[in-house]
C-alpha cells in the first residue's frame, strides 16, 4: 500500500474510471428478519477494487444491518453474499477484509492506541501467537497513515471522536485489507477531521482499496464516492441519485418464502 498522507492533495479524490473485474463484495437479494420483524428486503450491493460505494439512509433504514449481514455478523434468511468470489459461509480469508465500526460502540478502558491498532494484525496469526517485527512494521505504517504516531501510547478512551475514528481505521488498515467496510465513520467527528478522513479515504481508494461506507448523507465524502444506494425501511429506494431524506412505506412483492411483511403491509 502506498504511503498515503492523512493530509494529502484533495485531487487524489477525483473519481477513477469505472471498475473492471469481479467484485470484491457481491451481495444479491438479501432479506433479513430479526426477532420476527423484517429488517432488509431484497437488498443488493456490489463493491469493486478501487471503488467507493456508500449505503445511505436515515436512522432505522437498515444501513448497519446491511454491512453486518455481508460480514456474517447477523444471519440473512434469503439471498446470497460472496466475498472475493467465495460464498460467505465458506469464506475464511478475513485478513483481506477490514471492518471499522462506529467508535461509540467500542467499550475499552485501559487499551492504548497502539494496542487497539495492533489488534488488527490478529487475523494473520494463530491463537496466542505474539506479534512479530513484520506486524510492528504494519502497525507503525497504519499509525503514520492516519497521523496518530504521536498518540500511540495514549489511552484510546482519552482521544477525541475524530482521533478514535482514525485509530479504528488504522486498526483495519494494519491487516492490509483489500476491502474496507465502515459503519458511519463521520459520526461524532468534527468538520475538520471529516475533511481529513475524506482525503485519507480518497487516497486509499486511488491505491485500489475497495470501500463500502455507511453514511447518513454524502457530506465531505461526496468527492470520494463512485456510487451509492439509498435505503429506506429496509429496501433500496435509489441507486443512482443523491439519496432520499425521507420515504414512506410501500407494498413490496413477496419473497421466495412468501413471508408477511409486517412493516410495509406487503410481503417480506
Amino acid at each position: 500500500m502506498r504511503d498515503t498522507s492523512f493530509e494529502q492533495d484533495p485531487s487524489a479524490s477525483a473519481n477513477p474510471p469505472l471498475p473492471v473485474g469481479p467484485p470484491l463484495l457481491d451481495a444479491q437479494g438479501m432479506y433479513v428478519s430479526l426477532g420476527g420483524l423484517p429488517i432488509l428486503r431484497d437488498v443488493s450491493l456490489q463493491v469493486h477494487a478501487g471503488e467507493a460505494v456508500a449505503i445511505l439512509g436515515g436512522n432505522g433504514s437498515g444501513k448497519s444491518t446491511t454491512i453486518r449481514a455481508v460480514l456474517g455478523l447477523i444471519p440473512f434468511q434469503e439471498g446470497t453474499v460472496k466475498l472475493f468470489g467465495t460464498e460467505l459461509a465458506n469464506f475464511d480469508q478475513w485478513d483481506r477484509v477490514g471492518y471499522v465500526p462506529q467508535h461509540s460502540t467500542l467499550n475499552v478502558s485501559n487499551a492504548t492506541v497502539r494496542e487497539i491498532v495492533s489488534s488488527g494484525r490478529l487475523s494473520h496469526h494463530k491463537m496466542f501467537q505474539f506479534l512479530n517485527r513484520e506486524d510492528r512494521k504494519h502497525v507503525n505504517h497504519a499509525l503514520e497513515l492516519v497521523e496518530l504516531t504521536d498518540r500511540a501510547r495514549w489511552p484510546f478512551s482519552t482521544l477525541s471522536g475524530g482521533q478514535k475514528q482514525r485509530a479504528l481505521i488504522a486498526r483495519a488498515l494494519a491487516s492490509e485489507p483489500e476491502l474496507l467496510i465502515m459503519d458511519e465513520p463521520l459520526a461524532g467527528v468534527d468538520l475538520h477531521s471529516q475533511d481529513g478522513l475524506a482525503r485519507l479515504l480518497g487516497g486509499l481508494r486511488s491505491d485500489g482499496l475497495g470501500l463500502a461506507v455507511v453514511l447518513h448523507e454524502q457530506g465531505p465524502l461526496a468527492g470520494v464516492l463512485d456510487r451509492w444506494v439509498t435505503l429506506c425501511d429496509g429496501r433500496i429506494v435509489a441507486d443512482d441519485g443523491q439519496g432520499a431524506t425521507d420515504c414512506l412505506p410501500a407494498s413490496m412483492p413477496s419473497s421466495a418464502l412468501g413471508l408477511q411483511d409486517l412493516i410495509s403491509g406487503g410481503r417480506r
